[in-house]
């Protein structure tokens, strides 16, 4: 996979054995299984994630590949890996959203462009913290941090979801305090943080962790309001890691297909009086920008899941038409299965649309600069996904029948009694062996039917939030506002704006190309004088 011969960033950035190595570099208290984990890179449990996470740096590295995988820093003029790069404009974001669905194309889910999300969001809120306080102490501690992880090409956990406990309580509420991780000393070279983080994607196999809080937090909670990062092997944390795929796994069916060579790890993380040192400290206690950094982080994570998911698609898509062309058809001329593969491609390419117009309506950050994708579009392609998952798996049922889940176990495949008379009657598509057909078979099950495409099934559902939350921005953010003035305009009703009125509170004019519409280059959309809203049109 890598090409480093044939590119000019091979000094710059690692490859993917340059990853592994680097693992080896680190010493963090990792269990599996009840099981201690001597050394993550040499790990069987965990050999499926780093393999994922290694192709990150392997296609950057590849000639063809890193035009899309790299992208130019132009603050530092420095190329970076495309998951440590801050956006810096609408293309910047359409070129992450491919970069992701060709990742996952690969890996099913490369998991490290969470470090792309939360680097973006604590870029922004930086910026906004030193407005509001009249300084530039937060943009300076986290461009150097930032210029650390580009430097070193370092692959990041994000530690956000907190435990939580009593979901009916704030966090100070908690009769536990380390169901969220707080501050629990303040001193002159940093502070000391307790408490657990749970959902953190891949975090025995990365180099460090972003700490950030999971919710707005209010002046009571302000030990709770703590964004930082530290080292994986930091004194004081523990990783409670479930293994990644199904690494030495024999189900039913035979070996994974895939899960056994890709897979994706989540761990609880255990910090006990951790120390940052103040460099490493974002911010510390200012609770009003708590809920900026979480909503930020979420549009961008939510933007870049929607790309995820589109990769996993486009495995079922193409397995999908294996089966049909393995079991006699052509879907194409079957018209039950030319539907059902329609309709797959169509929620696939649906919400990967959504990605899209998220992208080309993105605005920039009024602090940072930096873009951000439309929270309307990235929220509803989200929640497309998440909801739709379940029919993405159906629908590959549909056209795959049933031998997904009812083949004899893969020794009956070397069995002298029963092999030949197996590969004569499951044989179907006289044009493709026996072991073929199987072997796709194996592979649907492997990505739909196995314990493993469960799990993935409700991470795609409550990971970046659940629909609830979802559901919630789309409605905060979208101008239904305008639709009811559009309507009662029509109606010629002569009602006046009123502030107070629900259903009208939200209001956006309509956007146009930024360099009109006949300009080459990329197209970012920016709002239209508000006359546009009114019926007068606005030139472009």
């Amino acid at each position: 996979m890598e090409n480093s011969d044939q590119s000019p960033l091979s000094d710059r950035l690692m490859s993917g054995s340059d990853y592994r190595e680097s693992l080896r570099r680190y010493r963090p208290l990792v269990y599996v299984d009840g099981r201690q984990i001597e050394s993550v890179a040499d790990a069987p449990e965990l050999r499926p994630g780093i393999n994922a996470l290694s192709v990150t740096y392997d296609f950057a590295r590849d000639a063809g590949k890193a035009p899309l995988m790299t992208a130019r820093q132009s603050t530092r003029a420095s190329v970076v890996n495309r998951m440590l790069h801050i956006d810096e404009s609408a293309g910047d974001l359409l070129n992450k959203l491919e970069a992701v669905r060709l990742l996952c194309q690969e890996t099913g889910c490369a998991q490290r462009y969470l470090a792309h999300d939360a680097l973006n969001a604590i870029h922004q809120v930086s910026a906004r913290i030193d407005d509001a306080k009249g300084s530039s102490e937060h943009r300076a501690r986290f461009a150097d941090y930032l210029m650390h992880v580009q430097d070193q090409d370092l692959s990041l956990g994000i530690a956000m979801t907190d435990a939580k406990g009593d979901r009916s309580k704030r966090p100070h509420q908690q009769d536990n305090a380390d169901a969220y991780l707080h501050i629990v000393e303040r001193n002159g070279k940093g502070i000391v943080i307790s408490g657990a983080k749970a959902i953190v994607t891949g975090a025995a196999y990365m180099h460090e962790l972003l700490v950030m809080p999971c919710r707005n937090m209010g002046q009571e909670d302000a030990d709770f309001a703590v964004c930082c990062a530290v080292p994986i092997d930091a004194k004081g944390i523990a990783v409670v890691s479930r293994p990644a795929g199904r690494p030495g796994e024999k189900p039913e069916h035979g070996q994974p297909l895939f899960s056994r060579r890709y897979g994706q790890a989540t761990a609880v993380v255990l910090f006990e009086r951790v120390f940052v040192p103040w460099e490493r400290v974002f911010y510390a206690g200012d609770w009003e920008h708590s809920g900026v950094l979480t909503y930020n982080y979420a549009t961008h994570h939510r933007h870049s899941c929607i790309a995820a998911r589109a990769g996993f698609g486009d495995l079922l898509i193409g397995a999908g038409a294996l089966m049909c062309e393995a079991n006699g058809f052509d879907p194409g001329a079957k018209s039950n299965l030319r539907e059902t593969m329609v309709e797959l491609i169509t929620i696939v390419e649906g919400f990967f649309a959504c990605g899209v117009a998220a992208s080309v309506y993105a605005k920039a950050d009024d602090a940072s600069g930096s873009f951000m994708p439309d929270p309307v579009f990235a929220n509803i392609g989200k929640l497309l996904l998440g909801t739709k998952i379940y029919d993405m798996h159906r629908l590959a049922h549909e056209v795959s029948g049933g031998l997904i889940v009812a083949l004899p176990g893969p020794d009956e495949d070397h069995n002298p009694a029963t092999a030949a008379s197996l590969a004569e009657v499951l044989r179907a598509n006289p044009d493709v062996p026996y072991e073929k057909r199987i072997e796709v078979a194996r592979f649907m099950e492997d990505l739909t039917a196995s314990y493993q495409a469960g799990w993935y099934s409700v991470i795609s559902l409550h990971g970046g939030g659940s629909p609830a939350a979802m559901k919630q921005e789309i409605w905060r953010n979208y101008p239904v506002g305008d639709k009811v003035a559009l309507v009662e305009r029509l109606l010629d009703r002569g009602i006046l704006d009123d502030p107070a009125r629900p259903i009208t509170r939200n209001r956006q004019p309509g956007r146009c190309c930024d360099s009109g519409c006949t300009q080459p280059g990329q197209a970012v959309m920016v709002p239209l004088p508000a006359a546009g809203i009114a019926g007068t049109k606005s030139p472009t």
